[in-house]
């Protein structure tokens, strides 16, 4: 009796505990103080301005950060997906001399943290903008490609173990009745990886979309910030912030994930499962 009564207050109490921020937030958005002192669970004049001001204030072009965000983090998901298919079929695949070396030196390289290298990472667009401006400081392809080299290694490693659970026999049966590697490998194979190749879209996507230390710091004008970094400006002022309006943002930013996980959610519980048991 007693233990089933303290199991339901630990599922109870964690409910609480995880639902508590979302209902602070919903809360939040309609509420019209704006600020944090005077702001009550149920608004006491509920109102819709703080979305109105989303749409209205040209100061703040909340939906180009949006748009902004969604196209960096789709593109670097999408070629983070596709370079690491290659380069993990590669790992699994073949023998070749220095593979145990390059997958140790991916492992090595992402053991170290891409924050810790900001500065490096600000000088080296830097000067890569003096000769390819599209490609350097302020631009969304130089962000992009910093994203992608902090994704590659990680993401590598659980494709290529997801790879090695796939039966060879099943490419040498192609291969006999004169498929090429490549035919394998896309009729094949990456049919077969779906469930790991949508993981690592999701995981991809959802850590640049919420990124907002690179950003910060390889963005520099209003109209080409992403949403973290754009939507810091509302409480950003000392003696101005506007949480109504950031907890609106925060509402509607969360539209694109939740879409992706409504579309996608067999296929990533799939991966995540069949990662687990197989390695």
């Amino acid at each position: 009796m007693w233990g089933h009564i303290w199991r339901h207050a630990v599922i109870w109490l964690a409910l609480c505990f995880t639902f508590f921020p979302i209902v602070w937030v919903v809360s939040a958005s309609f509420d019209g103080t704006n600020t944090l002192v005077q702001q009550s669970i149920i608004p006491i004049v509920p109102t819709l301005d703080n979305y109105r001001m989303l749409v209205r204030e040209p100061r703040y072009p909340f939906f180009t950060w949006m748009w902004n965000s969604v196209k960096v983090s789709g593109t670097s998901a999408a070629i983070s997906v596709f370079l690491c298919a290659l380069a993990a079929y590669a790992f699994s695949r073949f023998r070749f001399r220095g593979r145990r070396t390059g997958l140790f030196a991916l492992i090595m390289v992402q053991i170290f943290p891409q924050v810790l290298a900001v500065v490096s990472i600000y000088l080296l667009l830097l000067n890569i903008g003096r000769y390819v401006p599209w490609l350097g400081l302020n631009t969304h392809a130089g962000l992009i490609m910093v994203y992608l080299g902090g994704a590659i290694g990680v993401n590598t490693w659980l494709m290529k173990g997801y790879f090695d659970t796939i039966p060879r026999e099943l490419e040498e049966s192609a291969l006999i009745d004169g498929a090429s590697r490549f035919t394998t490998f896309t009729r094949i194979i990456l049919p077969l990886a779906r469930p790991i190749l949508v993981v690592v879209f999701i995981l991809s996507f959802i850590g640049t979309y919420s990124d907002f230390i690179l950003a910060r710091v390889l963005l520099q004008t209003n109209d080409k910030l992403t949403l973290a970094v754009g939507m810091n400006l509302f409480i950003g002022d000392q003696y101005a912030q506007r949480w109504g309006i950031f907890s609106a943002g925060a509402l509607i930013a969360s539209i694109p994930i939740v879409v992706i996980f409504l579309l996608l959610q067999k296929q990533l519980i799939s991966g995540l499962t069949q990662g687990s048991v197989k390695g």
